[in-house]
C-alpha cells in the first residue's frame, strides 16, 4: 500500500521537462530570427556607408585651400569618414586599375585632386545627398564638381526600406506565434497539476499560497529555457562566423546582449503569465470538470 502511494505521488508530480524543452526551442528560433534581423540591418548600414561622394577640386588650389575644405568637411554632421586624394595618388590609382599611362600624350597630370566622402547611414538617401551636394558646391572657389552614384542610392534606399519593413513584420508575426506556442506548451504542462491545485484549494489554501511555488518554478523554468536557448544560439553564431568570416564584422556585441536579455525576459514573462493563468483557471473550475 505504501508503495502504491509512492507510485501515485510520483505520477502526480508535475513534469516540467517538456515545458522547458518546448520553451527552449521557441526561444531559440526567436533568437535566431532576431540575430538574422540584426545582421541584415548592420549589413545594410555598411552598404550605405560604403557609398562614396566624390568632391573634385579645382586646379591650382593651394594647400591652405585644401586644409580649409578638409576642416569644413570634417565638421559636418553627415560626414562618416573622408580621404584626400592628391593628383599623384589619383594617377597611381588610375594606373593600378589597368588604364594606360597618359604621360606620352600630355605634359601634365590631368586628374584632379579630390576628396572621397563616406556619409553616415541616416544621410544616404536621395534628398539628403542632393542637399549635401548643393552644400559642398557652395565652396565654389575650391570645389569644381560633386559626383555620387544617384541611381544606386535611390534604389538602395527604397529596397532597404521595403526589405526591413517586410523583415520586421515577419519578425513580429513570428514573435506572436512564438508567445502563443510557449503559452500552450506551459498550459499543457500545468494540466497534470490540476488535481493538486484543486486539492490545495479544498483544504483551505489561499490563491497566493497555491500559486507561489508554481510561480517560483515558472521563473526557474523560464530562466533555464532562456539560458539553454542562448547557449545554442551562441554555438550557431560561432559556427556561422567560422565558416562565413564576414559575419564576424556584422556582429554588434551590444545589440546581441540586448537580444539575449530580451530572450530571458520573454521566457520568464511568458512562463509566469501562463502558469498563473493556468492556476486561476483550475481554481475556478468545478471538481467534476477536471476529469
Amino acid at each position: 500500500m505504501a508503495q502504491l502511494g509512492k507510485g501515485s505521488a510520483r505520477r502526480s508530480k508535475p513534469s516540467y521537462f517538456m515545458a522547458i524543452l518546448g520553451v527552449t526551442i521557441v526561444l531559440f528560433f526567436v533568437g535566431i530570427f532576431g540575430w538574422l534581423l540584426l545582421n541584415a540591418r548592420q549589413y545594410t548600414e555598411e552598404m550605405k556607408e560604403d557609398v562614396k561622394v566624390q568632391i573634385f577640386l579645382r586646379k591650382n588650389i593651394t594647400p591652405q585651400d585644401v586644409e580649409t575644405l578638409k576642416t569644413y568637411i570634417a565638421a559636418q554632421p553627415y560626414t562618416k569618414s573622408y580621404e584626400y586624394i592628391d593628383k599623384e595618388t589619383a594617377k597611381q590609382r588610375w594606373l593600378k586599375s589597368g588604364e594606360n599611362d597618359f604621360k606620352e600624350l600630355l605634359d601634365e597630370n590631368p586628374l584632379p585632386a579630390s576628396f572621397d566622402l563616406n556619409l553616415k547611414t541616416n544621410y544616404v538617401h536621395k534628398d539628403s545627398v542632393t542637399t549635401i551636394k548643393t552644400d559642398l558646391e557652395k565652396q565654389s572657389m575650391v570645389v569644381e564638381s560633386v559626383q555620387y552614384p544617384a541611381f544606386v542610392i535611390e534604389k538602395m534606399s527604397s529596397s532597404v526600406r521595403v526589405g526591413l519593413i517586410v523583415f520586421a513584420i515577419l519578425a513580429g508575426i513570428f514573435c506572436i506565434f512564438s508567445i502563443v506556442l510557449i503559452d500552450n506548451t506551459i498550459r499543457l504542462a500545468m494540466y497534470s497539476n490540476r488535481f493538486i491545485i484543486k486539492t490545495m484549494q479544498m483544504v483551505g489554501a489561499t490563491r497566493g499560497f497555491i500559486a507561489r511555488p508554481m510561480t517560483v518554478r515558472a521563473i526557474v523554468n523560464g530562466t533555464i529555457s532562456a539560458i539553454m536557448a542562448i547557449a545554442i544560439i551562441y554555438v550557431v553564431m560561432m559556427l556561422s562566423e567560422y565558416f562565413l568570416p564576414y559575419l564576424r564584422d556584422l556582429r554588434d556585441n551590444g545589440k546581441m546582449a540586448l537580444l539575449f536579455a530580451f530572450l530571458v525576459i520573454l521566457g520568464i514573462s511568458i512562463s509566469l503569465f501562463s502558469t498563473y493563468r493556468s492556476v486561476v483557471k483550475y481554481l475556478k473550475m468545478k471538481l467534476d470538470d477536471l476529469y
